[in-house]
């Protein structure tokens, strides 16, 4: 801290409050309030310094000495009350709300409860309050629109904000609460426009606040969570664009837009921004997701779906024991945070665990309740459409859309129970009779492809794998690689070569275009491709072909080698060592030269490979010499030489 001269004290202070440097500044105050500690200009200085940075409970502190030291001073007490209600404490709040008796204070006493019992979730007392305020007042129509929204009135709730727009002109906060309405309605694109102003604005009138240089790659450091900041409505802009980018399963700019954000510190990060980091980069680091979900839900408030989404990814890891012991230890959470739908989901995914007969009969009384609801939306949106009425068929299509998905979710774990045990008939019959719900859905498309193809149905395979990928032709790339490699090799058992031929040229003319635009990307769709169809010959018999194939794959190595890509190669090479072992194969010299060759060049490129991606919660790590394409290139080698009695 620097030193000041005499008589330049008064000067600095206002100095560093202009500038915004309100932490050189609370370091000063402090030091001169130890000296002089009933100053009412250090703590009233302070005390609007720790307001600024977000530090309520200090703020508060300040405020409550400042009222007893002076109490006929009422701004004093409006402060403290305010500054209670900002750290989180609603019944000191309250309590601090009663004091102010001064008429000229009544209304903003009034306003202040009316927060404390909506943050407090007791609605109905906020509404009560609210109605003491004047109709024209632009906090009631804002607070009345925070009402209708809790209530699920969107629409109602969106005019009640535009119209304290028209009254105060522009509040990020208010623009900010328009597009969550439209998110809410799932009118993304004019979320995003409201977004989108509020960001430009940011940038526009706030350039210290560093918006986007995270993602451009420029290290800045944290802004810290100033009223500045809490005013520019940013931070709860970029997480709602991060959410609609997430919806539309764009994870990229779901990423993007949290990466854009102001930068702040992992301890300065908000509940809502902890949530969405950990679900955006669950796919690329799911320990620190799941150990971020798990603080929140330690916290004393959370994001409402931080409950399901914990439960629901240690699921989708098959972490199934955790989930249990979190529902079991919130149960006092589920009534709040679940919805009845997914508690029964979640309730029948645990009991596969013990008892699939009876989780199969619950995953079967949902779709009962499910296929009853969407029969009845069926008949609102054919009705709406006789009437000509356009707003009630987008609502009822949008209702039906929202109750297939979950629908389909029900049936895909249902018939995941039968296809664990490999029984695929089972699995062909319970889509079949779901048919007539979901034959233009993509993803059940997509399964029954699946399991007619592990059938061996490949004609009928053909027949739902081909509308999906011709549907992304133009960006074939952006289909799963396996969805390809399941069509060229069901092409290929139905002696449609042409159309394999056809397919995998389209695919090597993509590719080659990335590399061209980004030489360093790894992009391993025609080699999976190849590496499938090899596997077919090898499956077959076919070793001599199979493994050649499986060989020219991975060229070039450095950038085909991958986990997937190993998983693949290693299964192939496991296959042909054993059968050679029991001496069922024989392959031609050069072709064993080949095979030895090309597991030498594994072992060169594999070094930073993982050989397997491990699960994020496991106790027992592989050790990291071990988890390499490398180490298990070595180890394949010495099976192979061995095998041919290369020592003998």
């Amino acid at each position: 801290m620097t030193t000041i001269k005499d008589g330049e004290f008064t000067a600095t202070i206002y100095k560093l409050i202009k500038e915004c440097q309100y932490v050189e500044a609370i370091l000063i105050l402090n030091s001169q309030l130890q000296k002089h500690t009933k100053s009412r200009a250090a703590l009233s200085l302070l005390a609007f310094c720790y307001y600024h940075i977000q530090d309520f409970s200090s703020a508060a502190e300040c405020y409550e000495q400042l009222t007893q030291l002076h109490p006929e001073v009422e701004e004093y007490k409006v402060y403290y009350a305010q500054s209670l209600y900002k750290a989180g404490t609603y019944p000191e709040a309250t309590k601090a709300s009663f004091v102010l008796d001064n008429p000229v204070s009544h209304i903003k006493m009034v306003k202040l409860q009316a927060c404390i019992k909506y943050c407090e979730e007791n609605y109905s007392a906020s509404k009560s309050l609210l109605e003491q305020l004047p109709q024209d007042d632009p906090d009631y129509i804002h607070n009345a629109g925070c009402l209708l929204y809790q209530d699920g009135k969107f629409e109602e709730a969106c005019k009640k904000f535009s119209s304290a727009m028209q009254l105060l002109g522009y509040v990020p906060a208010l623009s900010y609460n328009v597009a969550l309405c439209h998110y809410s309605t799932k009118n993304y694109a004019q979320a995003l426009k409201y977004i989108g102003e509020i960001i430009e604005r940011g940038i526009r009138e706030h350039p210290e606040l560093s918006v986007g240089m995270k993602t451009e790659g420029i290290d800045v450091h944290s802004v810290g969570n100033t009223l500045v900041l809490h005013q520019s409505a940013l931070i709860e802009a970029f997480n709602l664009k991060a959410a609609i980018e997430y919806q539309l399963k764009n994870l990229k700019g779901a990423q993007e837009a949290l990466t854009d954000m102001p930068p702040r510190s992992e301890e300065e990060l908000d509940p809502v921004t902890l949530h969405n980091q950990a679900l955006v980069n669950m796919d690329t680091k799911p320990s620190e997701g799941f150990e971020k979900l798990a603080f929140l839900l330690q916290q004393p408030s959370f994001p409402p779906a931080t409950f399901g989404n914990l439960l629901l990814l240690y699921c989708k890891h098959e972490y199934f024991d955790l989930a249990a012991d979190v529902l079991a230890e919130n149960a006092h959470l589920t009534y709040k945070f679940l919805s009845p739908y997914l508690y029964e989901f979640l309730d029948a995914l645990l009991t596969c665990q013990t008892a699939p007969e009876e989780a199969f009969r619950k995953f079967e009384e949902m779709n009962g309740k499910l296929i009853e609801q969407l029969r009845k939306l069926a008949k609102q949106v054919e009705e709406a459409r006789v009437a000509r009425d356009d707003e009630t068929q987008k609502k009822a299509l949008q209702d039906y859309d929202l109750m297939q998905e979950k629908y389909i979710v029900v049936l895909m774990a249902q018939a995941k129970i039968y296809w664990n045990r490999e029984n695929f008939h089972m699995v062909e019959k319970i889509f079949r009779k779901s048919v007539d719900v979901c034959n233009e859905d993509d993803t059940w498309k997509l399964n029954v492809a699946h399991v007619l193809f592990m059938q061996n149905k490949y004609k009928e395979a053909i027949g739902f794998y081909e509308p999906i990928v011709k549907k992304h032709y133009n960006t074939i790339l952006n289909v799963s690689a396996v969805v390809l490699a399941n069509l060229c090799v069901s092409y290929i058992m139905t002696s449609q070569n042409e159309e394999a031929e056809e397919l995998m040229r389209k695919i090597e003319k993509e590719e080659e275009q990335i590399s061209y635009d980004d030489p360093d990307k790894k992009v391993f769709h025609l080699c999976i491709v190849n590496l499938v169809i090899g596997t077919l010959y090898c499956a077959k018999g076919n070793y001599e072909f199979g493994i050649s194939r499986v060989i020219k794959s991975l060229e070039p190595y450095n950038k085909k080698l991958g986990t997937d890509t190993w998983f693949y190669a290693k299964r192939c090479f496991l296959s042909l060592v054993e059968n050679m072992s029991k001496q069922m194969v024989m392959l031609p010299d050069a072709v064993v030269q080949e095979c030895i060759q090309f597991l030498e060049h594994c072992e060169r490129y594999g070094r930073e490979v993982p050989a397997i991606i491990e699960q994020p919660l496991e106790e027992i790590r592989i050790h990291i010499g071990k988890n390499t394409v490398t180490y298990e290139a070595r180890l394949l080698k010495a099976l192979f030489l061995e095998v041919i009695g290369w020592n003998k």
